[in-house]
């Protein structure tokens, strides 16, 4: 970006509150800022956040604002500003309606704000049927903002691990369905002399570890959360990813795995796994609400030929290199390239007033408790 002129800043609302505040706040990069370092958006008053939020944006006064979606504070209260000083809002989002519940009319007003973004950032192109009917003729609608850095989870020296090891990142709590994929192990320990490690930490971790030990699953391994930079490390010493979740609106643990290079073992309720993960090719998918279909998936690639294992693994890597930051970056250069001559989306006198009163709600701590 730098490169071509253009200079981004952030600003992270909360520094508290988050189930990844494990990844904590750092104020020291000027480009960077967080306005509540020591809140969770659950302390704080819609108008507070409001007004600090509009403040820091009067004073940086950017030509361009780019927020998630309308549930959130970020993204209500950033095309908010944005739509009262003229200027084209972006809205990165990757849920999909299935996967968020809301009455009529929540799901109507939603509607209209959201259909005032200038331009929408959207995983992949699976997704353009869920926000077809927020688009008109100038809409831009571009691609490939679940990205990571790729780099820092590639191995140096990559050599399959001798561990027989399959690792399981995620929250401990339900929604990760890590119950399930425990009961899928007690299989594939009587079959295999593979581990299981699961790292993580949340609400559920007493009731596993409690079901670990009554299913008598000595080859499962239970690590606490570690930050980005210590993960590559146990992803490498692994010779595959499993995650069982019931629901992910991308999971960019996903593509954490695949950059390091691992096949990957997936529910087929996770988004990412539309567009990374290519059956039989990288991986297998499981119905995540059937055991035995867990089980399946896993010993199917235990029983692989180790050339087999090893061709997957350099699949993965290659499919996650369309979803680098590079490409992203080069997505996003294309993108305000095309929303410098689209018209802008000034909203009407409902859509207006919707959107002076809205600021989000969307509160991630409760996340730990899905």
């Amino acid at each position: 970006m730098a490169s071509n002129n253009i200079a981004l800043d952030a600003i992270e609302l909360f520094g508290s509150g988050s189930p990844y505040e494990f990844d904590t706040v750092d104020n020291s990069r000027e480009w960077w800022r967080c306005l509540f370092p020591d809140n969770s958006s659950a302390d704080l008053d819609g108008r507070t956040i409001k007004s600090e939020l509009f403040k820091q944006l009067d004073v940086l006064k950017p030509d361009l604002v780019i927020g998630p979606s309308i549930a959130f504070y970020a993204g209500a209260l950033g095309l908010a500003w944005a739509k009262a000083n003229g200027r084209k809002f972006v809205m990165f989002d990757d849920a999909k309606p299935e996967q968020v519940k809301r009455s009529w009319l929540v799901q109507t007003i939603k509607n209209i704000i959201t259909s005032q973004a200038d331009a929408f950032w959207l995983p992949s192109p699976s997704y353009d049927e869920y926000h077809e009917k927020f688009r008109n003729d100038d809409t831009v609608v571009f691609y490939g903002f679940n990205c990571i850095d790729n780099d820092l989870f590639k191995p140096q020296n990559p050599q399959p691990s001798a561990s027989k090891q399959i690792v399981c990142v995620a929250r401990l709590v339900p929604i990760k369905n890590i119950e399930s994929l425990l009961r899928a192990w007690q299989e594939v320990q009587n079959v295999s002399d593979y581990k299981l490690k699961i790292i993580g930490n949340g609400l559920e971790e007493g009731k596993l570890r409690r079901l670990k030990a009554n299913l008598n699953l000595s080859s499962v391994v239970f690590t606490n959360t570690v930050d980005n930079e210590n993960l590559a490390t146990h992803l490498h010493n692994a010779n595959a990813f499993v995650l069982p979740s019931l629901s992910e609106t991308w999971g960019l643990v996903v593509n954490e795995a695949m950059a390091a290079g691992l096949p990957v073992l997936l529910s087929t309720h996770i988004n990412a796994a539309t567009d990374l993960l290519q059956e039989g090719e990288n991986g297998y998918a499981f119905n995540p609400y059937d055991i035995q279909s867990i089980t399946k998936a896993i010993i199917k690639f235990i029983n692989l030929p180790d050339n087999e294992k090893g061709l997957m693994s350099e699949r993965s890597v290659g499919i996650i290199d369309s979803m680098s930051y590079h490409h992203m970056g080069a997505n996003l250069l294309k993108a305000l390239k095309q929303l410098e001559t689209s018209k802008f989306k000034k909203p009407g006198v409902v859509a207006s007033a919707l959107i002076r009163r809205w600021h989000g709600r969307y509160n991630t701590a409760g996340w730990d408790k899905l």
